[in-house]
């Protein structure tokens, strides 16, 4: 539109310098002649005015009406804009509308989705539940059962340990009574032996020129009462392997596995001892020049017999204390009469110048003391040296009190 209104402009103002040249050239012709000139110049004046009026008034009409073309682009191109912007309004609307009802349709599914989700897992929670409970009751029946049986089990095991223990409890008395009479016939046995040598010492006072053929005699006496221990040790021997197999499976029903460790260990020595007795061989080691005191009666041996009761001392300590020691790690309770050394308490006895029974004594009395100390984890009657344990001294002194009789 603005080009238009400039192409119409610069031709109106070309028509007006048209006029104005024409204008010069007929007063240059008019100087030649004023008459028809002058007259003529006026007409032109006149017609010119007219033009130039007329050309006025087209460029007015011209202009009016390219401001009214104008104004009617510009109302066009208003109500376009208008009408753009309300189809925009209407599309933003639209899209508004679709957005919120996409929203809604959104949110009523996600509600929806919640709802059954929320459905899902209580129908899946009601589901364990109800797989939990049937679970749990299989579980406490088959727990009931399984009770059942063990409390049966249990129950049969605790008869059958019942029976056997009354069945080891008659042979271990059986045994205990015929240790008894075998101590009974030992005691007599040294009774008779005391009063021999009562009856031997008296001779020798009485008949001190004869004393070579008593030697002979008492020497005779000797090498038969060492043989006979012998014997009788040997004897012994089967009875207590007897004792020892069903102690054995005591202590494997007990689940007391470091006393049945001891037990192996101190009947392993047992075993070495008999190895070492076969080969025994009597030995003069000289007269009896020695006594110790025992339930208040006095008993007399050599150095050789002296010394093996010394021996049983250390050596029942020693294995004492193992003993104790292997109660305390089982957890089993303080009772060193129920331990199978202090039972057999024979463990280095080779029959030489001092009965088992007396062995046996002095073995136990070490063997309790060290059993205490093993037990308690301490060192009250004994001690700790080269890999072995030993009693004291002053505590061996106290239980042999034994006296020189030269």
């Amino acid at each position: 539109m603005n080009q238009n209104y400039l192409k119409k402009l610069g031709l109106s103002l070309t028509i007006s310098a048209a006029l104005v040249g024409a204008s010069s050239i007929a007063n240059a012709q008019g100087r030649h002649g004023r008459g028809d000139e002058r007259s003529q110049e006026n007409q032109q004046q006149r017609d010119q005015r007219q033009q130039q009026r007329q050309q006025e008034k087209d460029n007015r009409r011209q202009s009016d009406q390219q401001q009214r073309q104008a104004a009617q682009q510009q109302s066009q191109q208003q109500r376009q804009n208008d009408q753009q912007q309300r189809w925009e309004q209407r599309r933003q609307q639209q899209q508004q509308q679709q957005q919120n009802t996409a929203a809604e349709r959104q949110q009523r599914w996600e509600q929806q989705r919640q709802n059954n989700e929320r459905q899902r897992q209580d129908q899946v929670r009601q589901s364990q539940q109800q797989q939990q409970q049937r679970w749990e009751q299989q579980r406490q029946n088959n727990e009931r059962q399984r009770q059942d049986q063990v409390r049966q089990s249990q129950q049969q095991q605790q008869q059958r340990w019942e029976q056997q223990r009354q069945n080891d409890e008659r042979q271990r008395q059986d045994q205990v009574r015929q240790w008894q009479r075998q101590q009974s016939q030992q005691q007599q046995e040294v009774q008779r032996r005391q009063q021999s040598d009562r009856d031997r010492n008296w001779n020798n006072d009485r008949r001190d020129n004869n004393r070579d053929n008593n030697n002979w005699r008492q020497n005779r006496n000797w090498q038969q009462e060492q043989q006979q221990r012998a014997d009788r040790y040997r004897q012994d021997w089967d009875r207590r392997q007897n004792f020892l197999n069903q102690r054995q499976r005591l202590l494997e029903q007990q689940r007391r596995f470091n006393q049945l460790r001891y037990q192996q260990r101190y009947v392993e020595q047992l075993r070495r001892d008999q190895l070492r007795l076969q080969q025994w061989r009597y030995n003069d080691y000289g007269p009896y020049n020695y006594r110790y005191n025992r339930g208040g009666s006095y008993y007399e041996t050599n150095q050789y017999g002296a010394q093996m009761l010394q021996r049983a001392i250390n050596d029942g300590y020693e294995e004492g204390f193992y003993a104790g020691q292997a109660d305390r790690q089982d957890g089993y309770g303080f009772n060193p009469e129920d331990a199978y050394g202090y039972q057999d308490a024979s463990y280095g006895y080779d029959s030489y110048y001092v009965d088992l029974g007396d062995y046996q004594y002095y073995f136990r009395e070490g063997f309790t003391r060290g059993y205490e100390d093993g037990y308690y984890s301490r060192s009250q009657y004994g001690r700790y040296s080269n890999g072995t344990y030993s009693i004291l001294g002053t505590i061996l002194d106290q239980i042999l009190n034994l006296q020189s009789l030269n």
